[in-house]
Order: C-alpha cells, then structure tokens, then sequence
C-alpha cells in the first residue's frame, strides 16, 4: 500500500509547478526501496529451489 501510495504522491508532485526536484527525487528512491524489499520478500516467501 505504500509503494501505491508513493506513486500517487509522485504523480502529483510532478504535475505540480515549480516542481520540487529534491522531494521527487527522494520518493523516487524511496519507491525503488519499497518495489526492491517487496521483491525480496517474495522471493522468501516462494524460493524456486524445493526444501
């Protein structure tokens, strides 16, 4: 729910004039680290090789 909710805050930070390039920036890399935690995660959760 947070990686959705960043990305709606990122949509409407970028449609915002002037653009604040800092905040963008930092949501933009704190997204990425959501989205690389999740995948992570999963992989956890579903290993591909059999126990």
């Amino acid at each position: 729910m947070e990686h959705a909710d960043l990305n709606a805050v990122i949509d409407r930070t970028a449609g915002d004039i002037p653009v604040d390039e800092l905040m963008l920036r930092r949501l933009k890399k704190r997204r990425l680290a959501l989205r690389d935690e999740i995948a992570r995660l999963e992989i956890e959760l579903d290993p591909d090789e059999p126990a």
